[in-house]
């Protein structure tokens, strides 16, 4: 489908999906932006969902102004995924010991290294530019400064929630890795510290939502703002380069005998902020929820912990600002989908995968989120599909 254009206060909201499907609290999140003094364009992706001020899955784009709630609390959060040489022909019948040793490899939930991750001894890892990122941890905020341990042994690590890191099958039988983070406690820290921080200044005082606060281009707020968000989307990109290689180090070393080989890893951001030029104007463009899809641009859009993921190239878009959505999207809450569905439905809905099937995930049950297959199609002319892949083995937090 092209998109669906809904009146709002001073541009339009430009709908990749039909606005009768959207949820009422998630309409109405996307008229309050609209409503902003500084925004140049509003663009739904078809994952769109409730969130924190701002939808899930929207492109915001505006001059001279950033909100930090429009980029998502986990700053530059965001997908990997690489082919490798293996086939299916090459897995064993009972995929639990990959699964066991890919989760001794790689921290999940709130867990953490015993020590920071050396990059230098990691397979296909450039160590280039560590230093220097770590010494600028040196010039961000001062109240998340007694995080920094913690920080370092979060590095190469997954998280909860919707995070995983998968073992994938493409159509023709090849094997991917992938998986999905962002910025750890870290990020959530600076986070919240600058929609606070925002909220406090007097030229936000008189918005229809106090979450979509802006911090303003030329004062020394908006620098500071720009400086955390940028380390923390650097921390995100380093802590799935990190990961990555642990779990190909994994792979190579539980396949010997293959001599298995990597093709160059595909990453991308969905919760970030970019400086992008549209129509003559400087904007700045965030993306909470939402994937860069400029002409050949490749992205990945996963599903669900039982349905499967779509490797993308970018069509470059101007009216979407060059995006696409980031995955299928919730249809229910988190809380909805615990009352909804019991560890049964779950077993149902992952059978074939190797994943947990416990209570703890049943939030993430596929049934909780929209089907990839209607979200990818209502986005045609966004991104085209260059790899359908569905995985064998789900690892969860």
């Amino acid at each position: 489908m092209s998109y669906v254009e809904v009146p709002g206060a001073k541009v339009p909201i430009r709908m990749w999906t039909d606005p009768e499907s959207v949820e009422d609290v998630a309409m109405q999140q996307l008229r309050n932006v609209a409503t902003l003094p500084w925004i140049k364009g509003l663009a739904v992706m078809p994952d769109v969902h409730f969130g924190k001020g701002a939808t899930v899955g929207s492109v915001i784009a505006m001059h001279g102004a950033v909100c930090p709630a429009a980029v998502g609390v986990d700053i530059g959060c965001g997908m990997s995924a690489v082919k490798t040489s293996l086939t299916a022909n090459d897995l064993p019948g009972d995929l639990s010991r990959l699964r066991s040793k890919i989760e001794q490899a790689i921290p999940v939930g709130r867990g953490m290294h015993d020590d920071p991750v050396d990059p230098s001894g990691l397979y296909g890892l450039a160590a280039r530019g560590w230093d220097d990122f770590w010494e600028r941890f040196d010039g961000v905020a001062e109240a998340v400064k007694f995080r920094q341990e913690r920080a370092t042994k979060q590095m190469g690590t997954l998280g909860s929630g919707n995070h995983f890191i998968e073992f994938c099958l493409d159509e023709s039988g090849s094997v991917w890795l992938m998986l999905h983070s962002g910025s750890r406690n870290i990020g959530k820290e600076l986070a919240d510290f600058h929609i606070g921080r925002a909220q406090g200044l007097s030229h936000n005082q008189g918005l229809v939502d106090r979450d979509l606060a802006v911090f303003l281009a030329d004062t020394e707020p908006m620098r500071e703002y720009r400086n955390d968000l940028f380390w923390a989307q650097e921390y995100a990109k380093h802590n799935r380069a990190v990961m990555m290689a642990l779990f190909q180090n994994v792979v190579r070393k539980e396949f010997k005998k293959a001599k298995v080989t990597f093709e160059p890893v595909i990453s991308c951001h969905h919760n970030y902020v970019a400086e992008e030029r549209y129509d003559g104007m400087d904007l700045l463009v965030t993306r909470k929820g939402a994937i860069r899809a400029g002409s050949g641009d490749y992205g990945i859009i996963p599903g669900s912990m039982g349905t499967g993921s779509y490797i993308v190239k970018g069509l470059g878009n101007e009216k979407s600002f060059n995006s696409a959505s980031h995955g299928a999207g919730r249809r229910m809450s988190r809380n909805a989908a615990k009352k909804r569905f019991s560890t049964k439905d779950l077993e149902d809905q992952t059978r074939g995968v190797e994943c947990r099937k416990d209570s703890g995930v049943v939030d993430e049950i596929p049934g909780a989120y929209k089907p990839i297959e209607k979200v990818i199609d209502q986005q045609r002319d966004l991104v085209e599909v260059v790899a359908k892949l569905k995985q064998v083995i789900c690892v969860k937090g």
